[in-house]
């Protein structure tokens, strides 16, 4: 599309607004509406102007003159708005149409255009597998003298005693694919699937999921690598705006509730070259190319690294514990799902595909995708084996085994302050073909130290006070 067609639309439509939307380093979209009888065609090209200082992880206050640039082929109705309004993503510039290397989706841009140019493959599908909570009630407070969170939902296994209740809770790690009425979000579920089609969004199907306490899944059709960030972004927004409505609140954070299932981003991916799957062999392990282990072998090589960006909150390790269905195993395998990578069960070439279990929905996910690419691509580049690496295959239930069984296995980090110690060892990687910037990569570190890890690390825990308070 063009600028002469979003004027066209809009005239068709009868739109009255349009919402401009980027997205901060962090991860979160921001927006700005403008009405219609200021849109012109030169909109599209002139940009609109915003304070850069203001967003996380932009530019300071004596430079933060910056431009956002829509991309028309993003533009969709949202419905979400009372005024008939356009929803349309934009990249970002400085004054003189400089695309800005913190851009997080300049970055997705660019890792495309960086697969190309190795001539390894010419396009990469991604289907990402976000898991959220729906909950009915959610309080939380931080000041110095004292702290809680407090969630509930009607299914909850703790709400089993509640007078008036009718018995219809989920217990623990017993949430997958129950039917009404102890599927308590179907409906709700089903609202979010009409809404996202509404909003052009493929998707394959919808299910609760393993955890109680209203967790769910809604699986997207796959997509290139930076039309499915754009999509993720949509996702959230619509699945948040959905809930709203309900009086029900949403979301990602990967571990909301102790001793029960987390939230995580398993992200499927592949490589395709002339319209053929790359990742396929009918000779080899799980029918797995030999550009496939490498690529396999690239991801695991740098997990320790990669993880700052795929998991960067520092709530992403409480999920990342064994015994939860959280992948903490460096290792590949097929069909498992304790491994950090998991080969789906396929006989079809097409679907050939290596799905990275680890991520979760906290990551900027152009960040997050190009990333995880760029480690892959570094596998190839080096032609890495990950079976002489230790990678694996470990075809077993790695949670069943022994301590002695065990010994070799490398697990992720433990922390997210660990895992940005490994990303500023390691991340030469993400440097090549100008996908990311040093500045970026250090602006990344020092953020989320400063804002995140050391204000977590800095403040006592509810725990903490009944083990310690009388000792």
């Amino acid at each position: 599309m063009t600028g002469e067609d979003i004027l066209r639309l809009i005239k068709e439509k009868n739109i009255e607004m349009v919402d401009f939307h980027i997205i901060d380093l962090p991860g979160t979209w921001q927006h700005v509406t403008v009405p219609v009888s200021e849109i012109e065609e030169e909109t599209f090209t002139r940009g609109i102007p915003f304070d850069g200082s203001s967003l996380r992880g932009f530019r300071s206050i004596e430079e933060s003159d910056m431009l956002m640039i829509p991309d028309p082929d993003t533009a969709v109705i949202d419905p979400f708005h009372a005024v008939p309004t356009l929803s349309i993503i934009c990249d970002v510039t400085d004054p003189e149409h400089v695309p800005y290397a913190r851009d997080p989706r300049l970055v997705a841009k660019k890792a495309e255009a960086y697969l190309k140019e190795t001539g390894i493959a010419d396009i990469s599908y991604w289907g990402p597998e976000l898991e959220f909570f729906i909950f009915d009630s959610v309080r939380f407070l931080n000041q110095g003298h004292q702290a809680f969170y407090a969630v509930d939902s009607e299914e909850g296994y703790w709400n089993s005693g509640r007078e008036g209740g009718l018995g219809q809770t989920i217990r623990p790690k017993e949430g997958y694919f129950p039917a009404q009425p102890i599927d308590s979000t179907h409906e709700l579920r089903t609202h979010m699937v009409k809404a996202l089609q509404a909003f052009g969004i493929r998707v394959e199907m919808h299910h609760h999921e393993v955890a109680s306490g209203g967790q769910g899944e809604i699986d997207l059709r796959f997509n290139t690598l930076t039309k499915q960030a754009d999509t993720v972004m949509m996702y959230k927004y619509v699945l948040r705006n959905v809930a709203r409505q309900h009086g029900k609140a949403i979301t990602f954070m990967p571990k909301p509730i102790f001793g029960d299932n987390g939230n995580g981003m398993h992200v499927h991916q592949s490589l395709w070259k002339a319209g053929q799957p790359l990742f396929w062999d009918e000779t080899g392990y799980a029918h797995m190319s030999p550009l496939a282990l490498s690529y396999i072998a690239g991801i695991l090589t740098h997990a320790p690294a990669l993880l700052a960006l795929t998991n960067p909150s520092t709530n992403s390790y409480r999920r990342l514990v064994p015994g939860y269905e959280a992948p903490v195993n460096i290792v590949f395998s097929h069909g498992n799902r304790s491994a950090a990578i998991r080969i789906p069960k396929t006989a079809s070439p097409k679907a050939s595909r290596i799905e990275f279990r680890t991520p979760d929905a906290t990551s900027n996910p152009y960040l997050a995708f190009a990333a995880t690419l760029m480690a892959g691509l570094d596998g190839v580049r080096r032609q890495l084996d990950p079976v002489k690496l230790g990678f694996g295959p470990l075809d077993r239930n790695i949670y069943a085994m022994s301590a002695e069984e065990l010994e070799g296995i490398r697990s992720v980090p433990g922390s997210l302050g660990e895992a940005l110690d490994n990303l500023e060892k390691d991340h030469a990687w993400l440097l090549e073909g100008g996908v990311f910037t040093e500045d970026l990569v250090q602006t990344w570190i020092q953020y989320k130290r400063s804002n995140e890890v050391n204000p977590v690390n800095l403040r006592p825990h509810p725990m903490e006070f009944e083990l310690y308070f009388n000792s």
